[in-house]
């Protein structure tokens, strides 16, 4: 799950008091096939392979996929459910104009009309490399890449948005972000060793083909891709690393207008803004200053030629999945079969219908038709039971905590008093009414959906916060904690089998949705989580004493997770992935005390052979299974802040009492861990 920023339905503290009890479905339907284990391994050994082995040996990763597990088998569900509803919506031309369907329906023609995408070849970013080409010195550069930031048009450099104040949360704030690199993280540029050296090498020769696509000279091109290079390998150079910015302390550097100017007094910094729609900065977070100080020098420092060749590759880089197939293909084949190993491409379909279904007001709109046919009411009252149960649970858990002092408790229940919940779907949809769509028309469509997007980002500033907005669309399979909302967010998406079913039994809908929802919960008190209060702003509530102790346990976690070995040459990242982690372990202990307490004074009866606490740590098992490609594997070691499925399940397991007793696991178990190494936060 994510850590993202954006109420639907809003739980007060009475609410955490209260645990409702679920009747015992009348007939459970069959959440764990035994074809899908491997009983041959011991529970206690390997939890992972003894839930998933029959399900692992028998699973091959579609061609044009990276990874293939629970969480890509419902997005598939999803997937085909929403293409059904594009397919009906675009056949039919005789929609109200300005309607939904109308504006989804030819979004999706237009991406499908293959013919007239061929047609225009490159055309469409002729009027962007003109711009690039129009460049007389250091003073366009400011506008240029104003005009590409607005339409997210590609541009590089660096990223400008409005998001909440970390120390505010009551306001806006023009927030600046390091960017401008074409590899997947700075350590790509940085690292020395032959993986390295191999992957920049085929990179210089991807971005000097996509240069001649464009139209360069083959003789010019490779001089480019030096030039590219270059520029990348310097702001690589000044960037903080992913786990540096896992810090939310380390990105916080509120700045006024003078005090930017002087940092990066290079660029022009008004001239910038201005283009952007900012005509009064009063403050604005510069996450990175090392980073913008650099980007200053080489402001100042670089030749027009560097500029304009860094420049043209981001809006080629940028613009190529939605132009001509041969700018499709040779995207392709670097950034899916180079970096993650994918040998076949999807079908156009997928690939319109992904542009389509992100969390823009397109894909609200695409959401608010795919609500109808995938979401029930009922669906959404069970849901919040589930969490209320959960909010109980983990209520009871910092009560109870041996090592926390009573002050920081009340400020810990004080802020689970104050989780917004949303479950489903918005209350309100995005506004999509300014946004012109036309049929023929695929690249212009998405640049005015962006650029839409992006002036309604800035529009918000000095404006009260939103709190109906969400981060992801209704059909996505994932959750999320924004810190600065200090909300969990549930789409519909997730919503469905094997994570929930509104007619299954408790134990798996614990074990599965349960743990997804304790995941979040305990992501506001994970390492970076926990440095925001009750009302989202980047505040410190813990005294030193407990927060030393929080960090004792936690730098377990750490040392846990750094001797996983998911590749015979590289380690789980244990720092990197300690939020994730942290929250994974929470999760789970909340779940499974929230399920506990909501029998009642109910039993947990065995279902084909398997009780009630082995049927909930069988579903958080397969929740997590997954079969992935190495080469994708190596990248999201790198960049991604969760751990692999594997070590999801059995870190988190190695650590629970209350596994133990479930499958008998005695000292000397693999999975069961010495005591005195094992973190227990809460």
């Amino acid at each position: 799950m994510s850590h993202l920023s954006p109420a639907l339905l809003s739980i007060g503290l009475l609410a955490t008091t209260l645990v409702a009890q679920s009747p015992a479905p009348k007939t459970a339907p069959k959440a764990i096939d035994p074809a899908n284990l491997d009983t041959s391994v011991k529970p206690c050994d390997d939890f992972y392979q003894y839930a998933n082995g029959g399900w692992l040996k028998r699973s091959t990763i579609p061609a044009d996929k990276a990874r293939f597990g629970s969480f890509e088998e419902l997005a598939d569900r999803n997937r085909d459910t929403l293409h059904a509803i594009l397919e009906e919506t675009s056949k039919r031309t005789d929609w109200k104009k300005g309607s939904i369907e109308q504006k989804v329906g030819d979004f999706y023609a237009s991406g499908m009309d293959a013919g007239a995408i061929e047609k225009l070849g490159a055309a469409p970013l002729k009027p962007w490399l003109d711009r690039i080409e129009a460049m007389r010195g250091p003073k366009d550069l400011a506008k240029v890449l104003a005009a590409f930031h607005g339409a997210r048009a590609g541009g590089g450099g660096f990223g400008l948005g409005v998001a909440q104040d970390a120390k505010n949360s009551t306001q806006y704030i023009v927030q600046l972000n390091q960017g401008g690199l074409g590899l997947p993280d700075r350590d790509y540029y940085t690292k020395d060793d032959a993986k390295s050296k191999e992957l920049r090498t085929k990179y210089l020769a991807h971005v000097a083909r996509m240069m001649v696509l464009a139209g360069e000279d083959p003789l010019d091109a490779g001089a480019h891709a030096d030039a590219v290079m270059l520029v990348e390998t310097r702001l690589a150079k000044a960037s903080m690393t992913r786990v540096e910015q896992r810090d939310p302390q380390k990105t916080y550097h509120k700045m006024a207008m003078s005090e930017l100017v002087q940092l990066a007094p290079q660029f022009d910094w008004s001239a910038y803004l201005k283009d952007r729609g900012i005509l009064k900065l009063e403050a604005v977070n510069v996450r990175q200053p090392g980073f913008f100080k650099e980007f200053g020098a080489l402001a100042d420092q670089l030749t027009l030629a560097e500029w304009r060749s860094y420049l043209r590759w981001h809006a080629i880089s940028s613009a190529a999945p939605y132009l001509s197939r041969a700018f499709v293909d040779e995207a392709f084949d670097f950034n899916s079969r180079t970096l993650n190993g994918i040998p076949q491409q999807q079908d156009r379909w997928k690939r319109v219908q992904a542009v389509l279904d992100t969390p823009s007001a397109l894909g609200e709109a695409a959401g608010q038709l795919y609500v109808k046919k995938a979401f029930s009411p009922e669906s959404k009252q069970k849901m919040v039971v589930l969490i209320e149960n959960l909010r109980a649970a983990l209520k009871e858990k910092i009560i109870a905590l041996p090592w926390m002092g009573e002050d920081t408790k009340q400020q810990a229940l004080k802020k689970l008093a104050a989780f917004g919940v949303k479950v489903g779907y918005p209350d309100k949809w995005k506004d999509a009414s300014k946004i012109e769509v036309k049929r023929g028309d695929f690249y212009g469509n998405i640049m005015r959906a962006r650029a839409y997007e992006t002036r309604h980002n800035i529009e918000r500033l000095g404006q009260p916060i939103d709190r109906t907005e969400w981060g992801m669309t209704p059909s996505t399979v994932n959750a999320y904690y924004s810190p600065t909302m200090n909300e969990i967010v549930f789409p519909a998406g997730i919503l469905q089998p094997p994570f929930f079913d509104a007619n299954a039994d408790d134990a798996v809908n614990y074990g599965g949705i349960g743990a997804v929802i304790g995941h979040e919960m305990t992501h506001g008190f994970d390492d970076s989580g926990s440095q925001f209060d009750a009302d989202g702003n980047l505040k410190n509530w813990w005294t030193d004493a407990d927060k030393k102790a929080y960090e004792r346990r936690t730098d377990l976690v750490v040392k846990e997770f750094d001797a996983f070995k998911s590749m015979p040459d590289q380690n789980v990242n244990g720092k990197l992935t300690l939020g994730e982690n942290i929250a994974d372990l929470g999760g789970l202990k909340i779940a499974y005390a929230a399920w506990q307490k909501s029998l009642g004074s109910m039993t947990a009866e065995p279902i084909d052979g398997y009780t009630g606490p082995q049927r909930f740590f069988l579903n958080f098992a397969i929740i997590w299974r997954n079969v992935i490609r190495p080469e994708a594997q190596r990248v999201r070691l790198n960049t991604d802040p969760h751990s692999p499925g594997q070590f999801r399940t059995i870190g988190p397991l190695s650590n629970l009492p209350e596994f133990f007793t479930a499958f008998g696991c005695n000292d000397g178990d693999a999975m069961k861990r010495a005591e005195d190494v094992r973190p227990s936060i809460w």
